[in-house]
């Protein structure tokens, strides 16, 4: 893993590349700014061909540097409302998942098993981290799914994928069954 990849995202490395873009741009645009002052100065008249292209490409330069500037500070507004969604919904998923919890009444360890669940672990890996038995997590499992009222691991991860797909915001109240 290359250390840029360590501290920036792909959203950071393109805000990152968009800066010096502009960097370059901003210095282009000094140039020939300088250049076409220069030049003014020299022949004391702006009407020749060579002044009013190079004028032109200043001024497309400045331009161009203050769009992308705006660009920029879009991008980067962007990325903060993203980050701050992406908390939300992390900090929501966890209510929304004790709520279900909470409605189904499990015990501490079959929230525990649960969860495990939701995670991806196989029973024999939740035994192992609880220090269980495998049939003792097997059992958990299937009394996890008889409160939810699922047939098995699919159905329990899917009752909170349509909580992540969800555009409402709105915790339901879970039926119990």
């Amino acid at each position: 893993m290359t250390l840029q990849r360590v501290f920036f995202g792909k959203s950071e490395r393109r805000a990152a590349l968009l800066a010096v873009i502009i960097l370059a741009q901003a210095l282009c645009a000094m140039f020939f700014v300088g250049d076409v002052i220069a030049d003014y100065l020299e022949a004391g008249r702006i009407l020749e061909i060579h002044l009013l292209v190079e004028t032109m490409a200043a001024a497309a330069l400045v331009a161009g540097v203050v769009i992308l500037m705006r660009e920029l500070r879009q991008i980067i507004s962007r990325m903060r409302d993203i980050e701050t969604g992406l908390r939300a919904a992390r900090g929501d998923m966890v209510t929304v998942i004790e709520a279900f919890f909470d409605s189904w009444n499990l015990s501490a360890a079959e929230r525990d098993v649960a969860l495990l669940l939701l995670k991806g672990f196989d029973n024999e890996s939740i035994a192992t981290l609880r220090g269980t038995a495998k049939g003792t997590v097997r059992a958990q499992a299937s009394s996890i799914y008889a409160k939810a009222g699922v047939d098995g691991r699919a159905q329990l991860i899917s009752i909170f994928l349509e909580e992540l797909l969800a555009d409402d915001g709105d915790i339901p109240k879970p039926a119990v069954s």
